[in-house]
């Protein structure tokens, strides 16, 4: 059988190419669109599904020079790091704090039902991880940067195991969260309270912070994002290096606790951060990196683990449904918005933050706003969840 390999350029070029292709596919498919799935999840997958063909039949394997993949992780980690403004958990007062203090409890329960039931089928704790918060609050992303990781200590395919947990929990989080929310409402007789954050009756929309003076993300605003990053993911390398000589972690929570500090000694400064381009420039990172990471799955190893996935996973969504339904909706005051708040922690404790506002966007258009729900779950999910997230799964990773 031909072996191709590719080197880091070539590598990168297809995985920006996979990228298009799946753009075009989730423009065009109404279900990708539906449940949110990341286009390069598509186009990677669909990748990586010719490349079992392929090898299968005996025609072609191709080996890929990934090094790139752990360039555009650290940046796009960075980023994250970046938008971890601590100032920003007053302004969303108490509630922000239940909310976030629900999803880190979450973050554990799912490490520790990921890493103990994998012991329950006589494989490595370490690799049910990858079936807890890595893929489920983390996201493809976390996914694409831990798989890797877990490989370097030696757990085969977490790569693999992590993408293909992160793709079921996109589609589960959608379709468990809205029942929820329907259930409740309809069970207690909730109404919304008819106004929004801006004093509007229409369905809430999410805005997208722009220049105020161009309308667009500015070039100079773009150049100092770029510096911030750079700097960050420098400086994480040396925070990393003293970190790891206590603990064993993944190289780019370094560059995240650079840009958090950062970020913040500039808040106190009254230096303004450039988080529209800096966001920017962590999804393009995003996007190429995890194009990476998904052209290099190799699904013919997930064989002998699709009983124990099965069974895990299936769990993990049964304990997510019980969790937002009992524990989530009665501690954020059992009203119409944490209804709405329930259905949006499935989106992003099995998926992502995109999930969670498509579950939330379902429930207020039929019933209307829910001003606390669309204040409080994208600030934990987009701007805090990630942060703890990575902490937590490092220290699960230290104890199993």
């Amino acid at each position: 059988m031909n072996v191709i390999e590719l080197d880091m350029y070539q590598a990168c070029g297809l995985a920006v190419l996979m990228l298009v292709i799946g753009r075009m596919l989730v423009d065009k498919i109404e279900f990708l669109r539906r449940y949110c799935i990341p286009a390069p999840v598509v186009g990677g997958l669909l990748f990586a599904i010719l490349h079992v063909i392929l090898r299968s039949a005996g025609i072609v394997e191709f080996n890929l020079d990934t090094t790139l993949q752990t360039v555009f992780m650290t940046a796009f980690f960075c980023s994250v790091g970046y938008m971890a403004a601590f100032g920003e958990l007053k302004k969303g007062g108490i509630g922000v704090v239940k909310f976030l203090v629900l999803s880190v409890l979450m973050c554990c329960i799912q490490d520790l039902v990921g890493g103990f039931g994998a012991k329950l089928f006589g494989l490595n704790g370490k690799l049910g991880l990858t079936m807890g918060s890595i893929p489920l609050v983390g996201g493809h992303g976390t996914a694409g940067s831990f798989g890797p990781f877990l490989e370097d200590m030696g757990v085969a395919n977490a790569t693999t195991v992590a993408v293909a947990a992160a793709t079921y929990g996109l589609i589960a989080g959608c379709v468990i969260g809205g029942p929820i929310a329907y259930s409740k409402i309809q069970k207690y007789n909730l109404k919304s309270s008819g106004v929004n954050l801006h004093g509007k009756t229409k369905p809430e929309t999410v805005e997208v912070s722009v220049d105020p003076d161009t309308g667009a993300l500015d070039e100079y605003n773009l150049m100092d994002a770029a510096i911030y990053i750079v700097i960050g993911v420098g400086l994480g390398t040396i925070v990393a290096a003293l970190l790891g000589k206590l603990i064993t972690l993944p190289g780019y929570i370094g560059a995240m606790i650079v840009g958090a500090v950062i970020r913040n000694v500039q808040e106190v400064r009254g230096v303004k951060v450039p988080m529209p381009e800096m966001t920017a420039i962590g999804n393009i990172c995003l996007s190429i990196f995890l194009g990476l990471a998904m052209i290099n799955l190799k699904l013919w190893q997930l064989v002998s683990l699709a009983l124990p996935m099965i069974v895990i996973l299936v769990v993990q969504t049964v304990i997510m449904y019980f969790y937002a339904s009992f524990v989530v909706f009665n501690v954020m005051g059992r009203d119409y918005d944490a209804a709405t708040i329930a259905s949006g922690f499935c989106g992003f404790g099995m998926g992502a933050t995109p999930n969670a506002m498509a579950n939330m966007q379902a429930i207020t258009n039929r019933y209307g706003p829910a001003p606390v729900a669309f204040m409080i779950v994208p600030l934990v999910g987009s701007l805090f969840i990630d942060f703890f997230n990575a902490a937590i799964i490092t220290a699960f990773t230290n104890f199993l």
